[in-house]
């Protein structure tokens, strides 16, 4: 855990690809349960304020392991927000609207929207690392969108903004993502700095944001801080937050930004179906739920694609060499 850079896909074996993968999927599946008993079966009246904890989190775990000598990552110089940017704005974008989603739509339906990013992931997978699907994954990534768009078109509990936050936050993961993969690949900051000083440079406006809003007066008088189940989730939602955040970092760097939305889709079929007998707030239809299977079928096959095929690692190589990512003239057609 010394390295402060990304060990890039082209010298990861697949076990170690599968593993970062696993490791991913896990952190994704238990903070979203995590946030959303927070934030719905408590009723938390902010979300921004539980986006401040996991910040919190993440500086002091990731200052004291420096200080341990356990990660290394640049000192504090005047180039570093250059080196950053614009992940710090990313990270805050991705981390606020996946909150507010996770609080205003039910589990199936949230899971389910979070294919979009799958989309997003690929269009700027070529836009700015200069990475090509083929045909094969293209057809697979749009069945999976259209299987979304049944589900969403029959969705009885329709919010319009857990719509509109759900898809910022596919756009904003997406883009975090592509960029993660871009930043490491240069390695000015490696994947520990990247995580430190993302979290750093925007706790103090997310705070801003609360104090302004009213939400940490809502959050002081808010009565489940005298119920210690409620704490101890709470601070689980923090620290996973800071778990999630290293494994989508050392997903992306053994793998592709891509098979890390991947992941972290897959991951959401547990969450599907679990929430539809357990949420309480799924309201049941046959076309909500035929667009459910499809979209988790195609997750399903592309996930097997991404994390198995030797073409797909070999391109990843390529790209991480840097002899695309800085030329818009080359296109590497993967699979």
């Amino acid at each position: 855990m010394t390295s402060g850079s990304g060990a890039g896909p082209g010298t990861s074996s697949i076990v170690l690809r599968l593993a970062t993968a696993l490791f991913y999927g896990f952190s994704s599946f238990m903070l979203v349960v995590v946030n959303k008993s927070v934030l719905t079966t408590y009723q938390f009246p902010s979300f921004q304020f539980v986006g401040v904890g996991q910040m919190v989190a993440t500086i002091v775990v990731m200052y004291s392991a420096k200080k341990l000598n356990i990660v290394k990552f640049p000192d504090w110089s005047g180039e570093i927000p250059r080196k950053a940017f614009p992940l710090p704005l990313l990270y805050i974008g991705n981390l606020i609207f996946g909150l507010g989603s996770t609080k205003r739509l039910n589990l199936p339906m949230f899971t389910v929207l979070r294919r979009f990013s799958i989309l997003f992931t690929m269009i700027l997978e070529y836009v700015v690392l200069g990475r090509l699907a083929s045909g094969r994954v293209q057809a697979i990534v749009v069945l999976m969108v259209i299987g979304a768009i049944i589900a969403a078109l029959n969705d009885l509990a329709f919010d319009l903004r857990g719509y509109v936050f759900i898809l910022l936050n596919d756009l904003f993961t997406a883009l975090n993502g592509v960029y993660v993969k871009k930043k490491l690949d240069s390695k000015e900051l490696g994947k520990y700095g990247l995580l430190f000083y993302n979290a750093l440079f925007m706790l103090f406006p997310t705070l801003a944001i609360c104090v302004s809003t009213g939400d940490l007066e809502k959050v002081l008088a808010f009565p489940g801080w005298s119920e210690p189940l409620f704490i101890i989730q709470f601070f689980m939602s923090c620290f996973m937050g800071f778990i999630l955040m290293y494994s989508t970092i050392l997903c992306t760097g053994h793998n592709s930004a891509l098979t890390t939305t991947i992941v972290g889709t897959i991951k959401n079929i547990l969450i599907t179906y679990i929430g539809m007998v357990f949420g309480g707030d799924y309201i049941f239809s046959w076309s909500n739920f035929v667009g459910l299977n499809i979209s988790v079928l195609c997750s399903l096959c592309y996930t097997f694609i991404t994390l198995t095929d030797p073409v797909n690692r070999r391109s990843s190589s390529f790209i991480s060499s840097g002899q695309s990512a800085n030329s818009s003239n080359v296109r590497v057609q993967i699979m």
